[in-house]
């Protein structure tokens, strides 16, 4: 028989992947075979000649399981879906029975089945396939991950506890994510006091670690919808710093923090020779990951030529520097296939801070 446990959350950006991935990983100490399953995919990709989720597809190309991605995403929201399904041309009940039978078929190949939710819990909705509907209609138990905090997290998952207990979902786990380090203790206290007359067990997950929510250089991007150009090998390095170079170039460069994206105007050649020629001194090398040029003037032809003969990885865009700056600094990175630091450092910390056992024996 196949166990099964479905992970929800309050809300975006919680760590639900990041959740369900560290389960993965630890799952495949105990257990033979664990599968993946993103039943609802609202952002999707075409992979392997399918169209499924992005979440599917890293799980499929991380865990060598390519041949069950169309099992492990049976509902994609693709353009056009919502109005065709509440114009009749979708059947009101295709999206619940395909994902009862793509879960059925994978309950056959696994001892072990992590069934990722789709934003909060009322996401789906639309397609009448919420998180908790999802989670009733699969005999899934729910392990609800919040966000860090006190008084933000117990107001968002009474609100989530609603619908839950509406469709009539067996929450059992309440994960709180993403805390203050120096406040664990506090915080995850004053949670369990919280919901001590509520039958779920009360637990911690990660720290809130920059490492984790920093992009990486293939993720910008692929976000800026541009190729990268200089050394591909480079696509998986974390970016923990973005970094405007407005001031003079050796302020900018002696100001360089840790993995700094730096983004240069193209009619600024100084800054960039000065950083092209720094890329391969081992000192520079740390505080550099690469550079974003933007700008609608061209960059001239030396210095693109000292730029490309440098080999540093860098995204040519025609915005502004100071858009760029912003884009950036409000994108919220997510993880991908690629980023095997992100995902070594994920099961590394998972191993300390999330205790299987105990969840294993609640589901």
């Amino acid at each position: 028989m196949c166990k099964k446990i479905f992970i929800g959350a309050t809300g975006q950006h919680c760590g639900k992947t990041t959740i369900s991935l560290s389960l993965m990983h630890l799952a495949r100490k105990k257990y033979d075979r664990v599968g993946f399953m993103k039943p609802l995919g609202p952002k999707w990709i075409e992979f392997e000649g399918s169209i499924v989720d992005k979440d599917a597809a890293m799980f499929a190309s991380v865990f060598g399981v390519e041949r069950d991605v169309s099992l492990m995403s049976p509902v994609t929201l693709t353009p056009g879906t919502t109005r065709q399904f509440l114009d009749g041309t979708i059947a009101s009940d295709s999206p619940r029975k395909a994902i009862r039978a793509a879960c059925e078929a994978l309950e056959k190949k696994y001892d072990y089945l992590i069934i990722e939710g789709a934003g909060h819990g009322g996401v789906g909705s639309v397609v009448g396939m919420n998180n908790a509907r999802i989670a009733v209609e699969l005999d899934a138990p729910v392990l609800l991950v919040t966000g860090g905090g006190i008084g933000n997290v117990i107001d968002s998952v009474e609100l989530n506890l609603a619908l839950y207990q509406r469709e009539k979902a067996d929450v059992r786990i309440i994960m709180a994510n993403k805390l203050v380090a120096n406040k664990r203790v506090n915080t995850l206290g004053y949670l369990q006091k919280a919901f001590s007359g509520r039958s779920v067990m009360v637990t911690s997950a990660f720290d809130y670690h920059p490492t984790l929510a920093d992009p990486t250089l293939l993720h910008v991007s692929e976000l800026l919808g541009l190729p990268l150009h200089g050394d591909f090998t480079e696509r998986s390095r974390i970016c923990h710093n973005i970094q405007l170079g407005a001031a003079s170039s050796q302020r900018v460069i002696d100001n360089l923090e840790e993995s700094t994206l730096l983004i240069v105007t193209s009619s600024r050649d100084e800054l960039l020779v000065t950083a092209s020629s720094l890329h391969h001194i081992p000192e520079y090398t740390k505080k550099l990951a690469g550079l974003v040029i933007g700008g609608h003037a061209p960059v001239s032809a030396i210095t693109q030529r000292i730029v490309d003969d440098s080999n540093i990885p860098y995204i040519r865009v025609e915005e502004t520097s100071s858009e760029i700056f912003h884009t950036l600094r409000e994108h919220v990175s997510k993880i991908g296939p690629e980023d095997h630091e992100k995902i070594e450092l994920i099961n590394s910390i998972a191993e300390r801070h999330i205790d299987f056992d105990a969840i294993d024996a609640i589901i």
